[in-house]
């Protein structure tokens, strides 16, 4: 590969309160709608507003709002909303918003990531500067997670005594930004004892992986998500392959996106298989894929 990897990312900017700007990458986003009359739905969660028909299906629809704490849409606010078609995770969603604003097209190393003061409960991935505006980039999957808490349930995972004494022999390091989706990755490797590194971004992994390789322990398989603030799980897979003295790990980049292109993307960049979450079994057969692979 003779070029650097990089991959231009737009972002949908949008409000939920005041002129507060906010940001999904538009590879989440299926289309956006504008508003129509919602089936209610009973017994759901206080932000679930309805659902709507999308391509024939029944696709929920989350007051983003008032999911993430912020005073909900009134009925008269609701007539001029937008609702934004996800696919995240698997799964089909709409997410009702005051007001769609624009796309823009950025770059991920420019993202920062968010000051550890907002806590754990923050629904903030990064903050972007856009000509002096800050924009903020919403936590899809911990907004999901407090809608739907079942979904954090990754389910038990069958495998032989071998197959976890083969995992447990490896030096595994996972990456995301995304707190509820480290959740999810450290809860599959908890639940069968298997020892793991996890960081919170592309740039602290690559640090893992040289300083590791320089210990003569390396990396053997690295798990990492695609959209993260600084160096996204693209740029990293292309300078680990690029490192010519680094043991070079099996990657799997694992994303919430459903796009093919993305995932066909990752290919591109070096990546040994590109999986979409969350399925834990799909997850500990690919890391057994590459503990299988020739060192």
């Amino acid at each position: 590969m003779s070029s650097k990897a990089k991959q231009s990312q737009k972002l949908l900017l949008f409000r939920l309160s005041g002129s507060r700007l906010f940001g999904i990458g538009t590879l989440k986003i299926r289309e956006i709608l504008p508003y129509k009359p919602l089936t209610k739905l009973p017994h759901s969660h206080h932000a679930v507003v309805g659902t709507t028909s999308f391509r024939g299906s029944a696709v929920p629809v989350i007051d983003m709002a008032a999911a993430v704490g912020y005073p909900a849409l009134t009925q008269e606010e609701q007539q001029k909303s937008s609702i934004i078609i996800t696919d995240v995770q698997r799964q089909e969603t709409g997410f009702l918003v005051r007001g769609v604003q624009k796309i823009i097209e950025t770059d991920w190393k420019k993202v920062k990531a968010p000051p550890a003061a907002l806590g754990e409960k923050a629904f903030i991935t990064g903050l972007l500067d856009v000509e002096g505006d800050i924009i903020q980039l919403l936590d899809v999957e911990l907004l999901l997670a407090n809608v739907y808490p079942d979904s954090l349930n990754t389910g038990d995972v069958a495998l032989t005594d071998v197959q976890s004494e083969t995992l447990r022999a490896l030096n595994i390091l996972l990456v995301d930004d995304s707190r509820i989706a480290r959740k999810q990755l450290c809860d599959v490797l908890d639940a069968k004892d298997i020892p793991y590194q996890v960081t919170t971004n592309g740039d602290e992994a690559l640090q893992v992986l040289l300083k590791d390789n320089e210990l003569g322990q390396p990396v053997d398989i690295l798990v990492s998500d695609i959209e993260m603030p600084g160096l996204d799980g693209y740029e990293l897979t292309f300078d680990v392959r690029d490192n010519g003295v680094l043991k070079q790990p099996y990657v799997i980049l694992h994303t919430s996106l459903n796009s093919e292109m993305s995932l066909s993307y990752a290919n591109q960049v070096g990546a040994n298989e590109a999986l979409t979450k969350f399925d834990a079994d799909e997850l500990l057969h690919a890391m057994l894929r590459g503990a299988r692979q020739p060192g």
